[in-house]
């Protein structure tokens, strides 16, 4: 049994029974969709054409949702249906990421993911999906893609069919008869200000912290023209806004046209936790790695009180990346059962068994040390252990920097974060990080030169290394497909390129290199100059992170 879908679209109409009914039979919330109807229009006046597209979750026979999921929560039925389960989902929106269909929605009800699951209460008892009974022109065919007399199996293999994304080699079973490349591929279609009987909120406004007025971001149309080039008069050209899907740009109406005319609107799923967690896991395993290193490899005289005092710098924003990530979560209450249920393909369930793993080492390190500074431990014993800890917390530290990488890997919904050089440029951030906040550790507790030294050197160069690889790693050289390419020109020169240019390069980066390069002319790095430059480094790192989560979730899925 390997149940799919075709829709056959020589006969689609568009009527949106297959959404009514599809809410109706699983009592979908207001806002979201397990099923909509995608409107493209296409063509020039007075031949054009208006494409539809039946959307929903593909049911894919190599889904990476299933893969992403930290608790089962989502999962793979024997017969082929993705299916997912709301009594043990913790709402992390992993799925959302992983999903290249945008088919996955936050129930506003539950909390917990939700999609399209094939109506499975009605195929358990040999009853069709609701939206193949309700179709009224059977435009909607269901059934056994493994049985070769099937009607489905007849269609798929007599007819010309067409998939969403398959270069994803995710294997779709959401097969299109007569499907229009403007209505598969997402950003084939100009998305205006305005559907055909909505505004268009922008995406990144569907966060409650950041509301605006529908027309916020439209534009007013200078002196448009007709198609013969005579200056018409509209609301829009005395200063109004953009009304109508013809107005391509400022001056111009459209004599080709392909644009979005009806589509659901889907929410971005992480916001400033997710940034704000690369940064806080960044300084935590930074800090203890260094310490490692210049302890582990006896490159200076081991100092316990700055071995506690950076071990428990390290401790407070590794439990605050622990926070962060428990604060994201839609279900916080069942955060546990990432340890009592894991699923070990999901590199969120490793995340958190590396910081776990990784606490515990450091905080048994950091009571060891504490222990013998109160003389309720002799020295021998912890001479004796401290390698152990030291070499072991740099490992675990190196891969809790690493593992996001990996993750955001698992996000196959977000092509740019598909770049290989991310677990590297992770590690050179992280050192980055730690390296300045150790250097601010050496005016309260006492460090031997060689290693203040060091330690500049390492900020330094660690700087000038992700500039590099931030200009000419992550952005300088091509992009694999149109979607991160897209998502690395709205970083660029889009939304977020103060973020970028002013934020990452110009405070993150060129001012504490500023900072550093005066302080070494001047033979000394006094307090107030390396605070600030620390503070601007962590300042800029975030603005990065925020710009490199948030403008891949801003290139449509659907």
């Amino acid at each position: 049994m390997n149940y799919g879908f075709v829709i056959d679209n020589r006969t689609c109409i568009g009527c949106h029974a297959c959404s009514t009914a599809c809410k109706a039979e699983n009592r979908v919330p207001l806002g979201v969709y397990r099923t909509w109807v995608k409107y493209v229009e296409k063509g020039a006046f007075p031949h054009t054409r208006r494409h539809f597209q039946v959307t929903r979750c593909n049911h894919c026979a190599n889904p990476p949702c299933v893969r992403i999921c930290p608790v089962t929560a989502m999962y793979q039925r024997a017969d082929g249906i993705v299916e997912f389960d709301p009594r043990v989902c913790i709402g992390c929106k992993a799925c959302m990421q992983g999903c290249p269909y945008d088919a996955i929605y936050l129930d506003p009800d539950t909390h917990t993911a939700s999609k399209c699951h094939y109506c499975s209460h009605r195929t358990d008892l040999g009853l069709e999906p609701a939206c193949v009974i309700v179709c009224p022109t059977q435009s909607i065919i269901s059934g056994d893609l493994d049985d070769p007399e099937s009607k489905i199996s007849r269609l798929v293999a007599r007819e010309k069919v067409s998939v969403r994304k398959p270069e994803q080699g995710t294997v779709p079973k959401l097969f299109y008869i007569d499907g229009d490349e403007v209505t598969l591929t997402p950003t084939a279609a100009q998305l205006g200000s305005s559907f055909m009987w909505a505004d268009v909120i922008p995406l990144q406004a569907a966060s409650p912290a950041d509301h605006r007025p529908p027309t916020a971001d439209r534009r007013p149309i200078r002196n448009p023209k007709s198609l013969s080039g005579t200056p018409i008069r509209t609301p829009a050209a005395q200063g109004g806004v953009e009304s109508g899907p013809i107005y391509v740009s400022e001056g111009s109406l459209a004599e080709h046209m392909v644009q979005t005319g009806y589509n659901a609107q889907h929410k971005i799923p992480w916001h400033w936790p997710v940034p704000a967690y690369l940064v806080t896991k960044g300084v935590g395993s930074g800090v203890f790695a260094l310490l490692a290193f210049f302890f582990g490899l006896d490159l200076v005289d081991f100092s316990r009180p700055l071995a506690v005092l950076g071990n428990l710098i390290a401790l407070l924003f590794i439990g605050l990346t622990i926070l962060l990530l428990v604060i994201d979560l839609d279900k916080p209450a069942r955060f546990y059962t990432i340890l009592t249920r894991p699923q070990w393909q999901s590199w969120l369930t490793r995340g958190a068994f590396i910081l776990i793993g990784f606490t515990a080492v450091a905080g048994l390190w950091l009571l060891l040390e504490g222990a013998v500074l109160l003389r309720l431990v002799p020295f021998p014993l912890v001479n004796l252990v401290r390698p152990i800890f030291l070499w072991l917390g740099f490992g675990l530290a190196l891969v809790s920097v690493v593992y996001t990488a990996f993750l955001f890997g698992q996000a196959e919904g977000r092509d740019m974060w598909q770049s290989s050089l991310l677990p590297f440029h992770l590690v050179v951030q992280a050192v980055m990080a730690g390296a300045g906040v150790l250097l601010l550790l050496g005016f309260f507790v006492r460090m031997e030169q060689p290693m203040v030294v060091g330690l500049a050197w390492i900020f330094g160069g660690t700087l000038v290394l992700d500039l590099f690889i931030t200009l000419f790693g992550e952005f300088g050289m091509p992009h694999a497909s149109e979607a991160a390419a897209r998502a690395a020109h709205d970083i660029r020169a889009g939304r977020y390129r103060r973020h970028f240019w002013w934020g990452s390069l110009g405070l993150g980066h060129l001012l504490p290199l500023i900072i550093l390069l005066v302080s070494a002319f001047l033979g000394s790095l006094a307090l107030i100059p390396l605070i600030i430059a620390v503070l601007a480094t962590l300042a800029g790192l975030y603005l990065f992170e925020y710009a490199f989560v948030m403008a891949p979730q801003q290139v449509p899925n659907s």
